[in-house]
C-alpha cells in the first residue's frame, strides 16, 4: 500500500471533518466511498466498530476517530495552523460534540429514539447555537479571525442541523453564525471534499448508489 486509505461516506459529519484536515494537509490518499448498511469487508477488518471515518495508513495502522484523522493529518501539514487548538476551541468541539450532538440525533431522527421530541431536541441545540452566535458576533471564527480546528470541526455537525429545516434555520436571529456557515459552504475545500466518489465494493467500483444522495 502506496498511500493511506480512507474509508468514508459522504454525508457523515464526522467524515466530513476528517476530510477537511486531510484536504488542507494536502494529503494522497485513496478514497473509499462506502454505504454505511452494507459495509465492506475490508472495512470492517481494519475497524470493527464500523463507523467512518477509518484511515489506514501505509504502515498498516488504523485511526479510527475523526479527531485523531484530524490531528494525524495536521502533524504532517499545518499550512494554516490549526494546531494546536485553544482551550476555547475544545470547549466548543467537546459542546457540539457531546450536548449538541445528541439532541442534533433526535432532532434529525426522531423515530431511533424511544419518547424522542424533535422540537425540544431543536430548542436544546438553538441554546448552543444562540451561545456560539453571540461569540461569533465578537470575532469572525471561533479561533479568532481566521479558521482553525474547532470551526472545521464543528461546521459539518451545525450544516446537518441547519438542513433538517434549513427555512426555520434560516429565519432565526443568528446572524453571525449563518454567515460563518456559509464561508464554509462556499468554499472550495468544501466543495472538494464533497466530491461524488463512486461507491467501493471489495476491488470493484459500482455507480453512485441512489441511496447516498445529498438529502
Amino acid at each position: 500500500m502506496t498511500r493511506p486509505v480512507l474509508y468514508s461516506f459522504r454525508r457523515c459529519p464526522f467524515a466530513m471533518r476528517a476530510r477537511m484536515a486531510l484536504d488542507v494537509a494536502g494529503i494522497e490518499l485513496e478514497h473509499r466511498e462506502i454505504l454505511l448498511k452494507d459495509k465492506p469487508r475490508t472495512m470492517l477488518e481494519a475497524s470493527p466498530k464500523g463507523t467512518v471515518p477509518v484511515l489506514v495508513l501505509t504502515d498498516r495502522r488504523v485511526i479510527e476517530e475523526s479527531l485523531d484523522v484530524m490531528h494525524w493529518a495536521l502533524a504532517q501539514n499545518d499550512p494554516q495552523a490549526w494546531l494546536p487548538a485553544t482551550p476555547l476551541e475544545q470547549d466548543w468541539i467537546d459542546r457540539i460534540d457531546g450536548p449538541f450532538k445528541a439532541a442534533l440525533d433526535r432532532y434529525k431522527y426522531p423515530n431511533r429514539y424511544e419518547d424522542s421530541d424533535p422540537l425540544v431536541a431543536r430548542s436544546t441545540c438553538a441554546e448552543v447555537l444562540d451561545a456560539l452566535n453571540a461569540l461569533l458576533v465578537q470575532q469572525r471564527f471561533i479561533h479568532g479571525e481566521t479558521a482553525g480546528l474547532a470551526d472545521n470541526a464543528t461546521f459539518p455537525f451545525i450544516r446537518q442541523f441547519a438542513h433538517t429545516d434549513r427555512t426555520w434555520f434560516d429565519a432565526q436571529d443568528w446572524p453571525a453564525l449563518q454567515a460563518w456557515l456559509q464561508h464554509f459552504l462556499e468554499s472550495d475545500r468544501f466543495e472538494r471534499i464533497m466530491t461524488k466518489h463512486t461507491l467501493w465494493q471489495e476491488g470493484r467500483e459500482t455507480p453512485y448508489a441512489s441511496e447516498i444522495a445529498e438529502n
